[in-house]
C-alpha cells in the first residue's frame, strides 16, 4: 500500500482543492475547480500505467470518499448540498472507473499517449454529463423538492452566443471543453511521471 501512497495523497489533494476552488468563479461559465479537478484523471492514469487497474481503483475509492465528505460538509447537509454530493460522488466514481477500464483495454494499443488520452476524454465526458444533469437539471428536482437550483434551468443562449438552452448546459459545455484541453496538456506530465517512476523501480 505504501507504493500507492503518493497517488492516494495526490488524489486527496486534488479532490479537496477542487471542492474549495469550485466556490470561486473563473469567468462566466467556469470555476477554478474546473482547472484542478481534471488532474484526477492524470493521477488515475499514472497509477494504472505503473501499478495496474487494481491500484488505480484503490486510489479512486479514496478520492470518492473524500469527495463525498467534502461536498456534504461544505454547506451544512441541506437538501441542495445532498443533491450536489450525489451528483459529485456518482460522477467521480463512475467516470474514474470508466477511465480505468478504457485505459486498461487500450494499454498496449497504439502510441503511448493513446490510452491516457482516450480514457481521460471518455471519463471526463461521462463525469460532466452525470454531474451537471444530476446536480442541476429539472428532471432530477425530486432530489431537492425545494427547487433551489431553478436558476440553472433558465433558458439563455448557449455559452452566451449559441441556441437557447438551460444555464446548466452552458456550464457543462464550458466544463467539458476545459477537461478536453487539460486532457491534452496532461499528456506531458503523464509521460514524465511514468518514466521517472519506472526508471526508479528495481528490476527483477
Amino acid at each position: 500500500m505504501t507504493r500507492f501512497l503518493p497517488g492516494v495523497i495526490a488524489m486527496a489533494v486534488i479532490v479537496v482543492a477542487s471542492n474549495i476552488l469550485v466556490q470561486y468563479h473563473l469567468g462566466a461559465w467556469l470555476t477554478w475547480g474546473a482547472i484542478t479537478y481534471p488532474f484526477a484523471f492524470l493521477v488515475t492514469d499514472v497509477m494504472n500505467r505503473v501499478y495496474g487497474p487494481a491500484a488505480a481503483r484503490r486510489v479512486v475509492f479514496v478520492g470518492f470518499v473524500i469527495g463525498v465528505a467534502c461536498s456534504l460538509i461544505a454547506a451544512g447537509f441541506d437538501k441542495t448540498t445532498l443533491r450536489i454530493a450525489i451528483a459529485s460522488g456518482s460522477a467521480f466514481l463512475l467516470a474514474q472507473l470508466l477511465d480505468i477500464s478504457v485505459f486498461d483495454a487500450m494499454r498496449n494499443r497504439g502510441s503511448w499517449w493513446t490510452a491516457p488520452l482516450m480514457s481521460s476524454c471518455l471519463g471526463a465526458a461521462l463525469d460532466t454529463a452525470i454531474f451537471f444533469s444530476v446536480a442541476f437539471a429539472a428532471q432530477f428536482s425530486f432530489i431537492d423538492p425545494t427547487d433551489n437550483v431553478a436558476w440553472a434551468n433558465e433558458m439563455i443562449p448557449l455559452l452566451g452566443a449559441g441556441p437557447a438552452a438551460p444555464v446548466w448546459m452552458s456550464l457543462a459545455t464550458a466544463d467539458w471543453l476545459m477537461k478536453m484541453a487539460l486532457a491534452l496538456l496532461a499528456l506531458v506530465p503523464f509521460r514524465l511521471i511514468v518514466r521517472n517512476i519506472l526508471r526508479r523501480r528495481p528490476a527483477f
